[in-house]
């Protein structure tokens, strides 16, 4: 009984005060005796589970008001306020989650907070859109994640959208060994290796389904790394330094891209800058570069933009008879 009596008062102080709002004794008292019929504790008792809360550690913070009466207040949680108010927010506009996913997620942090803290919880971020019903983004993780760390090949279903508008899900085995999940535009992929071939393969987690392990490995292997800014989730072709020439009003955008791999900026007229940037080539870089249209002009090297030329060619055609 002692002990659940010092986890009553524990969890009492931690959800119902905080930096600017602290108990006395009788409110102590007054809620073990209401939420656990406790209604024999002494002001006595309570100093000295108090105190015992505070030899473990607990920072409980005691200040004195009118008539010497002491009040007591949690000052130092798992996490902050403010952490706790951001990851309620990320899990708010993760579009991967059904609304009752985020609602049970957003209870879990809420019992780390004061009971004024939980109310400032209440205005959080919403986002317009749906969620298909067939993804379970949380099980996948968990499901790959484990797989991981087991050491142990994987195979799955892969799901991709038909005609119909309903993903269409293939199964085969596929001898990967997964090496790592990538978050990369508000997606969850799983990194994988070929066994066979050693090609590296990149896969959407909330598109799998049906995940089993397969046999074991001895050793992870070691995937490619990249000297240069990454702009698409799948394997760069090769690695080149580019130069660009952009409105002005885009270079902030460009630079955030690029990274540390920007290494050369300057102004060119009053509405144009140039930046030369390391960058990973790969069709996806083709893509992101026609999205800024007369934005963005590819000045070098020659040779990616002559690749660029023959593309933009063949997109003319569709419009031009």
């Amino acid at each position: 009984m002692e002990h659940e009596r010092i986890l009553h008062i524990l969890d009492y102080l931690s959800r119902s005060t905080n930096d600017k709002k602290s108990v006395s004794i009788r409110d102590i008292q007054h809620h073990l005796a209401a939420q656990y019929d406790l209604r024999d504790v002494s002001a006595l008792t309570v100093r000295r589970d108090i105190d015992r809360l505070i030899a473990s550690g607990y920072d409980v913070q005691v200040t004195h008001g009118a008539h010497n009466t002491a009040y007591y207040s949690l000052q130092t949680r798992s996490f902050t306020f403010n952490e706790i108010r951001f990851l309620v927010d990320s899990v708010s506009i993760n579009k991967f989650l059904s609304d009752a996913q985020k609602q049970a997620l957003i209870k879990k942090f809420e019992v780390l907070c004061s009971e004024d803290e939980v109310r400032q919880l209440i205005s959080r971020i919403t986002l317009n859109g749906q969620v298909a019903p067939s993804m379970n983004l949380l099980e996948n993780l968990d499901r790959v994640h484990s797989i991981i760390s087991e050491r142990r090949k994987i195979n799955f279903e892969y799901g991709k959208y038909e005609t119909d508008r309903q993903v269409k899900y293939y199964k085969k085995r596929r001898d990967l060994i997964p090496c790592k999940v990538i978050y990369y535009n508000e997606r969850f992929y799983l990194r994988c290796m070929n066994a066979e071939t050693g090609a590296a393969r990149t896969y959407r987690i909330d598109r799998m389904r049906n995940i089993t392990p397969a046999e074991s490995f001895s050793r992870l292997p070691a995937l490619p790394k990249y000297d240069g800014a990454v702009l698409d989730v799948f394997e760069p072709e090769s690695t080149e330094t580019v130069t660009l020439r952009v409105r002005r009003f885009l270079l902030d955008d460009m630079l955030e891209q690029f990274g540390k791999y920007a290494s050369y900026t300057e102004k060119v007229g009053e509405e144009w800058v140039q930046i030369r940037a390391r960058i990973c080539i790969s069709q996806g870089f083709f893509r992101w570069l026609m999205k800024y249209g007369t934005d963005v002009e590819l000045i070098a090297p020659e040779p990616l933009r002559a690749s660029l030329a023959e593309k933009l060619a063949e997109v003319l055609r569709f419009y031009v008879k």
